[in-house]
């Protein structure tokens, strides 16, 4: 066998696992999206496509005729919690990122290395002594705990930004000073246009937490429903004696959250991919 067959095996061996993968991966989100239309049945047929269509499932979800489940107020719930969230961790992140880049200062090196040992550790462990500070503070249950939480933690997620920032030239920094430029001013007209893309990663990011988040959301809200986000609010809604009838009002509303992120990828994925790759050069 020539090296031409040889290599023409090898992708066809390639492009058929991909196929298969990818079938694998799509599978679910279609699963969910048909159900989501399904007219007939409770939770679990034996047949993947409806044997009748319907929009009663989301119109079931939006105008909630019990209000035992307003899966709206949940939705603007997640929504201001996470754009806040977004605009508040994104300014964090690319400031203290921007500055361990840039500035020189004493025990700069120290505190790189603590705060990649404070990354590596998950943020639930951390949960219950936040909520009792939140306790004490008298914000529980409160979206304003919500942005609070989310954009604490920013600061330390800066590494892969510091990283962008490493690969842009100290040069023009230097030929901006010498043109009498202060530091504001080279972060503010210099250093940011340069750097949409990490901005961009970074907002997503910041953006995808809030609104995928369960378990600090949880233990935070307890039992106000009315300030419940999707994520909570969804998983409520099955419960033993719910499951079966709102099984395809739950894939509406899994289809409904999906859709902004989805939008946002795909807009941005120029952006997000530009500011993940350039920002894993450095560290």
């Amino acid at each position: 066998m020539n090296y031409r067959a040889k290599r023409k095996l090898n992708l066809t061996l390639v492009y058929v696992i991909l196929a298969i993968l990818a079938c694998i991966w799509v599978f679910p989100i279609i699963w969910i999206v048909l159900t989501s239309f399904r007219a007939e049945g409770g939770a679990f047929v034996p047949y993947i496509i409806p044997k009748q269509f319907t929009l009663d499932n989301y119109a079931k979800l939006l105008t909630n005729p019990n209000g035992t489940y307003p899966f709206v107020r949940w939705f603007m719930n997640t929504l201001i919690v996470a754009i806040f969230s977004c605009l508040l961790s994104t300014f964090i992140t690319i400031a203290m990122a921007y500055s361990l880049s840039r500035l020189r200062f004493k025990m700069r090196k120290p505190f790189l290395k603590v705060a990649l040992v404070l990354n590596m550790f998950p943020g639930f462990m951390s949960m219950i002594a936040i909520y009792y500070i939140l306790k004490a503070m008298n914000l529980t249950e409160s979206l304003v705990a919500l942005v609070i939480v989310y954009s604490s933690g920013a600061a330390l997620g800066f590494y892969i930004a510091k990283g962008f920032f490493d690969t842009i030239p100290m040069t023009l920094d230097e030929s901006a000073m010498i043109d009498g430029a202060n530091k504001w001013q080279i972060f503010t007209q210099i250093t940011l246009p340069l750097s949409k893309p990490i901005i961009v990663y970074t907002s997503l990011m910041a953006f995808m937490g809030p609104w995928m988040d369960f378990i600090f959301a949880k233990v935070i809200m307890g039992d106000k429903v009315e300030n419940y986000t999707v994520a909570i609010g969804l998983y409520s809604m099955m419960t033993k004696t719910t499951a079966n009838s709102l099984f395809m009002s739950f894939t509406a509303g899994c289809v409904m959250i999906a859709i902004p992120i989805t939008i946002l990828f795909i807009y941005m994925q120029k952006f997000y991919v530009e500011g993940i790759t350039a920002g894993s050069v450095k560290g």
